[in-house]
C-alpha cells in the first residue's frame, strides 16, 4: 500500500485514511474501481479508464460524478507523494451514502510499486483454471462493471493458485467462455483473432480494446463471436489481457497444452505493439 493516498479530497498518510461505517462499499460491496499501470510516473490511459467507471457510475445508477473528476490530480498527487515511477495505481468510488448522504460519494487513490509479473512467465507462458464453480451470467446487473463486489473472482482466483494456475477462466451457464476472473481472453487460431463478445458477457477491458486496436492496425483478422471450451483448447495460441500483467501467453488450460506449448508469434507481435505504444505515451524525457 502506498505510503500517501488520497482521499476525499486530501492527500493523507495511509495509516490515517479512513472511511466511515456507513460507507456503501463496506455495508454492500457498492462501489467501483479501476487499475492501472504508471509507467515513468505517468499513468497509462487514465482517460479510457475514468471513462469506463463513468460508463459504469451512470448505468448502475450512482452519482459519483463529482468524485470521479478528481481522478487526474489525485493520481498525480500519489505518484509524486510516493515517488512512484513504475507503478499500480487503483482507485475506487462509492456512492454517497443513504444514512448520511451530506457526506458526498467517496474517493480513494492508492498506488504501489510494480514492474508487472516476472519475465519467466512471458517466456514460457501461464497456465489456467477452468472455473466451475462461478458463472457469468448475463442477468447479473454487475456483469461488464468493475464494481467492488468482488469476492467470487478473488474466491475463483485463490482456486487456481491452489491448483499452480495463473488465472481462473469463467464460462457462462450455457456454456460460452466470458473473461478470467480479472482478466479478458483472447486466441489465434488459424490466423484469427477471436474473444468473446461483450454482450457474452465479458469486461470491457481497457486493454482489451487496445488489442483489438493495435490487432486491426496489423490487419489482422478478428472474430468476436461467442467461444467455448473447445474452442480454446484448439487454439494455436492463447492469451489473457490486463493492465497490469498486459499482454499474457497462456500455453496450458489445466493439464491441456495449447499448441505446442509455447508463446505463438502473433502474441509476441501484439504485445510488442502494445509496448511500443506505452514507450510513446508514457516517454521518460
Amino acid at each position: 500500500m502506498s505510503t500517501h493516498v488520497f482521499l476525499d479530497g486530501r492527500l493523507l498518510e495511509s495509516t490515517q485514511a479512513t472511511v466511515s461505517i456507513t460507507n456503501p462499499a463496506f455495508l454492500h460491496g457498492v462501489g467501483i474501481f479501476e487499475t492501472l499501470r504508471a509507467y515513468h510516473g505517468r499513468p497509462f490511459m487514465l482517460d479510457a479508464h475514468i471513462a469506463r467507471a463513468t460508463r459504469s457510475a451512470e448505468t448502475l445508477n450512482m452519482p459519483v460524478s463529482e468524485a470521479i473528476a478528481q481522478v487526474p490530480s489525485a493520481v498525480a498527487q500519489v505518484l509524486a507523494a510516493n515517488n512512484l515511477t513504475d507503478a499500480r495505481i487503483r482507485f475506487t468510488v462509492t456512492p454517497p451514502s443513504p444514512q448520511n448522504a451530506e457526506e458526498g460519494p467517496t474517493l480513494l487513490v492508492a498506488a504501489d510499486v510494480t514492474a508487472g509479473h516476472p519475465q519467466e512467465l512471458y517466456d514460457k507462458g501461464m497456465t489456467t483454471y477452468v472455473c466451475d464453480t462461478y458463472r457469468q451470467s448475463r442477468y447479473d446487473p454487475s456483469a461488464g462493471h468493475k464494481t467492488t463486489s468482488y469476492l467470487p473472482r478473488l474466491l475463483a482466483l485463490r482456486a487456481a493458485q491452489e491448483r499452480g494456475c495463473g488465472e481462473a477462466l469463467w464460462f457462462t451457464p450455457e456454456g460460452w467462455l466470458a473473461e478470467g476472473s480479472i482478466s479478458n481472453v483472447f486466441f489465434v487460431k488459424d490466423g484469427m483473432l477471436r474473444t468473446p463478445p461483450l454482450d457474452t458477457p465479458a469486461l470491457p477491458g481497457v486493454t482489451r480494446a487496445l488489442v483489438l486496436e493495435l490487432a486491426r492496425a496489423d490487419t489482422l483478422p478478428i472474430d468476436e463471436s461467442p467461444c467455448t471450451l473447445k474452442d480454446l483448447l484448439e487454439a494455436d495460441e492463447v492469451f489473457l489481457t490486463n493492465a497490469i500483467m498486459e499482454l499474457m501467453p497462456v500455453t496450458r488450460v489445466e493439464r491441456h497444452p495449447i499448441a505446442d506449448e509455447k508463446p505463438g508469434p502473433v502474441t509476441h507481435r501484439l504485445h510488442s505493439a502494445y509496448r511500443d505504444r506505452v514507450r510513446v505515451a508514457c516517454a521518460s524525457g
